[in-house]
């Protein structure tokens, strides 16, 4: 990974290059985008091979959907054999479904191994790709004060955001102006013991909402459940 591209590259991609006040990489691999369990494989696999590469990630740590954004009681939902990630296997002490907190410690431990040191509280602006020169151009941008943009060239670009990276809330008429109790996401929710002796309407019946049901009732709750399409069974 070199501080500054080519000559004979920026020549390619345009004059302005020379007289941008931005920050430019070159980066003779790939850029990575996203530091959870898919860019950290990707990130080993490629220094197994001597590949250079840059993580950039836009939270503050690894795996941020899993350290952030779950619930206490989760578990993986797949024996971990079909979860391990490539040239690590799960410790022999875990059990069939690791918990949350030792599957972090496993990706913790996974990403010291091969050494991967993404650049936390790094925002992707915009990555196009240059026809003349055949390179990707990835601006990105720093979440802390100082906001320092920057712009990454690399031969390749790797998409590891996730398909759960951005919560979805459903518009539901007069939730916001008629009901004045706690609405939350299941991103939100930590642990039922808050909602004890309360009445909790769950929305959706999908992993997240089957297990959240199952904590608050085992935290003395009531919760309810609404789905919109039918259960059926195929005989």
């Amino acid at each position: 990974i070199d501080q500054n591209p080519p000559l004979h590259l920026l020549r390619l991609m345009g004059s302005e290059d020379y007289f941008s006040d931005r920050r430019c990489i070159w980066v003779n691999g790939p850029v990575i985008v996203g530091a959870g369990p898919s860019g950290l494989a990707t990130a080993a696999c490629l220094r197994d091979h001597e590949v250079p590469f840059v993580v950039v990630e836009r939270s503050d740590c690894i795996a941020s959907l899993w350290q952030k954004r779950t619930y206490d009681r989760l578990k993986l939902h797949l024996p971990k054999k079909f979860c391990q990630l490539p040239k690590m296997p799960f410790p022999d002490h875990y059990p069939e479904y690791p918990t949350k907190r030792q599957f972090i410690d496993y990706l913790e431990s996974y990403a010291n191994r091969f050494e991967i040191k993404p650049d936390f509280n790094t925002r992707v602006e915009s990555a196009r790709f240059d026809e003349t020169s055949g390179l990707w151009r990835v601006r990105t941008s720093s979440m802390t004060a100082a906001g320092e943009e920057m712009e990454y060239i690399c031969r390749w670009l790797v998409v590891a955001t996730g398909e759960n990276a951005e919560r979805v809330e459903p518009e539901i008429n007069g939730l916001k102006t008629e009901f004045d109790g706690e609405v939350i996401h299941a991103c939100e929710y930590k642990s039922g013991d808050k909602y004890r002796g309360k009445r909790v309407l769950v929305v959706g019946c999908g992993n997240s909402g089957m297990e959240v049901s199952l904590d608050l009732a085992n935290h003395n709750a009531m919760p309810s459940m609404v789905v919109r399409s039918s259960v059926s069974q195929k005989m």
